[in-house]
């Protein structure tokens, strides 16, 4: 009597790419990129190697999604009309806020892109990019001083430094389901309003 085949499990089937980059960016951040292996990505999915690889070729793939999708809402950022159109200083007032924004509502994700180091091909891509944004928003502020809107006292490079310094601090303490944590738009305005209070130039 022939014994039946057992039907295989639904495990792997219960995974897909979105759902394995999230337990990814989980491990990432806990133990850092060049401290997770594939064996620590295995044990946290609850999957076995190879399963993992039927959906990405490895690691630096799952990473190169991981922050394609935090730089993805950055620079989407930019093409608002809001952040396209007007005198700088409101330009750069969306961004501001809008970076908040991203960065609250991608947490995971921002915060590994902030974590990157550049030993591999994807973190110095990332890098690259991330600079990137960074030098497009400088210049808005740049922008922002030539037209009077903002102060002069203030060198626009340290400006900038002190604008990001504030946002990215943001990944070391918020956390959305935590007990009495505030909601994101409350740190996206209580951001905009230090910000712009101190760098406005007075009427």
């Amino acid at each position: 009597m022939t014994t039946p085949r057992r039907a295989p499990g639904p495990r792997r089937d219960t995974y897909t790419p979105e759902t394995l980059l999230t337990v990814a960016v989980a491990v990432f951040n806990e133990r850092g990129y060049d401290g997770t292996s594939m064996e620590h990505l295995s044990k946290a999915a609850g999957i076995s190697k190879s399963s993992i690889y039927h959906h990405v070729s490895g690691k630096e793939e799952l990473l190169r999604r991981a922050v394609s999708r935090a730089l993805d809402g950055l620079f989407g950022i930019l093409d608002e009309e809001p952040a396209r159109v007007g005198r700088a200083v409101e330009r750069l007032e969306h961004v501001t806020r809008r970076m908040v924004e991203v960065l609250t509502g991608e947490l995971p994700y921002v915060t590994l892109l902030l974590r990157v180091r550049g030993n591999t091909d994807t973190e110095r891509w990332a890098m690259a990019r991330r600079r990137e944004f960074d030098h497009q928003v400088a210049a808005l502020l740049k922008a922002a001083a030539a037209d009077g809107d903002v102060r002069d006292d203030i060198e626009v490079r340290l400006a900038t430094r002190l604008l990001f310094g504030m946002i990215n601090s943001i990944v070391e303490w918020y956390r959305p389901d935590g007990g009495g944590q505030l909601r994101p738009q409350e740190v996206a305005d209580a951001v905009v309003e230090l910000v712009f209070q101190g760098m406005r130039k007075p009427a």
